[in-house]
């Protein structure tokens, strides 16, 4: 036996990766091993960064060199060695793939078993010839909907998009769609040529002309006589319907605002060839317990599974195919079951999973694969899970162990901490004041670690936020809601206190907040201002960073344009932007780097070789403010820049603000890429908090303490509390029971989730929501409440 295989520890020599300093570790194999640290604190830098990144390297060394250009390699990592490493599987928390192909079923695996099941055991008409397996997927080109290329959906104008107002008549813009200027008189005169009268309002003309207007492929030419005061001779139009119009635009035009106007009468609608399901007749014709494969894509998951048990108990009549297909899915499903995901449906597009639902259904793909000797390197499992929901989860984590599997788990909820077997706590601020290891070992033992933070949330020395229960001071009263599972909810919010919307994954907190709350017209009546802050990324390049983000950076470039140097050379504030030719550099567009291809080892890119990475040009980078260039500025932390520009009052406001909702050890130029939800969703709230507004504002927030550690969850809620005692009204969807203790009142929503929620369940302060009986928040409400 190797010394590795007889060492049961992963041993981690000079890890330098980001903000690590230089670290060393041991941590031990077949065990739960929780890394935790607050924001920034270097914790995914040690378990993904180094840990994962050397597994990976060192798999992809062992594949051939030509096939590695077809995988997504990762760099190496900056560590001097690692040894005692087995293969490891990350599961990182990701936002939905940006496709709408991608769906649960296909994540899980469980669309092909489904679709192996209609092919060998479906029910066909008679004369059907047998469909392959491929047929029943709307993403290969046997089973794919002409129509709509298995997309579910159709591009289409409606009249009510393209006649918005039927009072008015041809002549006076009824058709809204058609172009403007010459163009729109040309199409008059054309149809007055056709004879119909353009003077009469839309809603009196004949139903056959206005759909002929409207739908129309035809194109007539027509002469066109000459008119006086527009044309001095006749020639002949040729004739466009508003459709037809629409879709030339759409599939042709290169103007990004004709674009942008003809999209404004179009609208997603069911394909009505498929409706919806993205197959083919053929495919929909087969069916299995009843049903087609359509309608058991679009049933939720405890539903699939009452469907297709009595098949896997192997009824007399069931052909063996049928038997152990479905045998395997009602055991497959049932993971997911134990998950609380039961509420989701195979045919769920996975644009709509939040990053938890997404992560559960990865794990529970691991679970079933019965991998012996895995590292599994989680990020967050527990982030946006109800308590309810984390024990289960929990509980395969620990199957997972069991399975002779190591876990390493990036966490901040301290009741999964206290699950671990050991504890790897990094510190003990963030940023450049983080990247040590402060303790690693057994729990019990960071209870003696005075300086970290952890351990004073962990074994209850931490300060908690104690305030007045504030009264509402009038109601916002929504009624007759109907959207996704929310059905005829009615729901008053309180005004001027801080509200928390609660309830199990998928019972419809989301929707209330985000969608309804958000589009409500009643809003614009009780508040003077809206302000959504979600977990959406700030930009999705890296030229957009927090400076840009937040307007911090126009007052660093009109700094550095009012100096003497600047002034002399004509430099203007537009000079230090790194997006414009004048003050970028060249070479690499003001990007910084430049890609290099590497052929069989991964690409990766490297500091650009003209401005080193400064991104600037030599004249732009000559100019200096107190000593440092633009470049070097954008460098600054903003703990950092709070010092250097105390005394610009513009930059100060933002950088205070920045500070207080806990990122100080952000870089000024950060780019967005870089950012995590929780940490974008700070900086929007931080940009909302920098101006000073004194209107009533109804904030929303989607689950801002997500990915958060205690310390930085209290520093948020202390700024939520200010906005409030300014006078504004702020919501949150929240499953943090420290965020949820301290609102002045509580939304449960449920009692389940999915078509079992959807209700309000209970109402009230903390204290009373506790002490509701249906719920399944209060139970653990009333145990964080009691706690000393």
């Amino acid at each position: 036996m190797t010394t590795d295989a007889i060492d049961h520890f992963v041993r981690v020599r000079g890890a330098s990766e980001h903000n690590l300093r230089n670290v060393d570790v041991d941590i031990p194999r077949d065990a739960m091993v929780a890394f935790t640290g607050v924001s920034g604190s270097g914790k995914s830098s040690l378990a993904f960064g180094t840990l994962y990144a050397e597994a990976q390297r060192r798999y992809f060394e062992s594949v051939a060199p030509y096939a590695r250009r077809l995988l997504q390699q990762v760099g190496a990592p900056h560590v001097q060695g690692v040894t005692g490493l087995p293969p490891a599987v990350a599961l990182q928390q990701r936002r939905g793939a940006a496709t709408s192909r991608s769906s649960v079923g296909t994540i899980t695996t469980l669309s092909n078993l489904l679709r192996m099941l209609y092919s060998r055991a479906g029910d066909y008409p008679e004369g059907a010839e047998h469909l392959a397996a491929e047929a029943f997927s709307p993403n290969t080109v046997a089973g794919a909907c002409p129509r709509c290329h298995g997309l579910g959906v159709v591009h289409d104008v409606t009249e009510e998009l393209l006649v918005p107002d039927p009072s008015l008549s041809i002549r006076e813009g009824a058709i809204a769609a058609w172009p403007g200027a010459w163009q729109g008189a040309n199409l008059r005169s054309i149809v007055t040529g056709l004879g119909i009268d353009v003077d009469k309002p839309w809603r009196t003309l004949p139903k056959k002309d206005r759909d002929w207007l409207l739908y129309t492929d035809e194109q007539p030419s027509v002469l066109i006589k000459p008119e006086r005061d527009r044309i001095d001779y006749g020639y002949h139009g040729t004739f466009w319907s508003a459709r037809k119009h629409v879709m030339h635009v759409l599939a042709d035009s290169k103007s990004d605002r004709m674009r942008e106007r003809a999209l404004r009468f179009v609208e997603d609608a069911p394909c009505p060839d498929c409706h919806g399901s993205g197959l083919r007749p053929e495919a929909l014709a087969v069916t299995f317990a009843g049903r087609s494969i359509a309608e058991v894509n679009e049933l939720p998951l405890v539903e699939v599974v009452a469907l297709l048990r009595p098949y896997a108990e192997q009824p007399e009549e069931a052909n063996e195919v049928a038997v152990r297909l479905c045998r395997d899915l009602v055991a497959r499903v049932g993971v997911l079951l134990d998950l609380g995901l039961g509420y989701l449906s195979l045919g769920r597009s996975s644009t709509t999973l939040s990053p938890g639902e997404a992560q559960r259904l990865r794990i529970a793909t691991q679970l079933r694969s019965g991998l012996f000797g895995v590292v599994y390197v989680l990020d967050e499992p527990s982030a946006g899970l109800h308590p309810a929901d984390a024990e289960p989860l929990l509980d395969v984590l620990d199957r997972l162990k069991a399975s002779g599997n190591s876990l390493f788990v990036v966490e901040h909820d301290m009741d999964v901490v206290r699950r671990a077997d050991w504890v790897v706590d990094i510190g003990p601020g963030a940023g450049e004041a983080g990247g040590r290891v402060l303790y690693s070992g057994p729990i019990d033992g960071l209870e003696d670690v005075a300086e970290s933070a952890t351990s004073a949330h962990l074994f209850g020395r931490a300060e908690r936020l104690e305030h007045a229960v504030r009264d509402p001071q009038g109601w916002l009263q929504l009624a007759g809601i109907t959207r996704h599972n929310l059905e005829g909810l009615s729901v008053d919010i309180p005004l001027c206190v801080l509200t928390a919307v609660t309830g199990v994954s998928g019972s419809g907190k989301s929707t209330l907040v985000s969608q309804v709350l958000a589009e409500d017209p009643a809003v614009g009546d009780q508040f003077d201002r809206l302000v959504l802050v979600d977990q959406r990324p700030i930009g999705r390049t890296p030229r957009s960073n927090l400076a840009t983000y937040t307007g911090l950076f126009d007052s660093v470039r009109k700094l550095f344009a009012a100096t003497d140097e600047a002034r002399e050379r004509g430099y203007g504030a537009g000079r230090f932007s790194f997006n414009v030719p004048e003050g970028r550099c060249e070479t690499c567009q003001g990007e910084g780097f430049v890609a290099v291809e590497l052929m069989f080892l991964p690409g990766t890119y490297a500091p650009c070789p003209t401005c080193h990475g400064a991104r600037y040009n030599e004249e732009t980078l000559e100019i200096t403010y107190r000593g440092k260039n633009v470049a070097q500025v954008l460098e600054l932390s903003v703990d950092e820049a709070a010092t250097f520009l105390a005394d610009v009052p513009a930059a100060a406001r933002s950088l205070r603000t920045l500070r207080d909702v806990g990122l100080g050890y952000l870089r000024l130029g950060q780019p967005a890429t870089e950012l995590s939800g929780g940490e974008a969703q700070r900086i929007k709230l931080a940009t909302e908090l920098q101006r000073a507004h004194r209107s009533h504002a109804l904030y929303l927030l989607d689950e801002p303490t997500s990915g958060l550690h205690p310390a930085d969850t209290a520093l948020l809620l202390r700024q939520l509390h200010r906005l409030v005692d300014a006078g504004n009204t702020v919501v949150l969807v929240e499953h943090d029971l420290d965020a949820i203790a301290t609102a002045d009142w509580v939304i449960d929503l449920g009692p389940g989730g999915g078509d079992a929620g959807g209700q309000v369940v209970a109402t009230g302060t903390p204290a009373e929501v506790a002490k509701a009986e249906s719920s399944a928040t209060a139970p653990y409400l009333a145990r964080r409440l009691s706690r000393p």
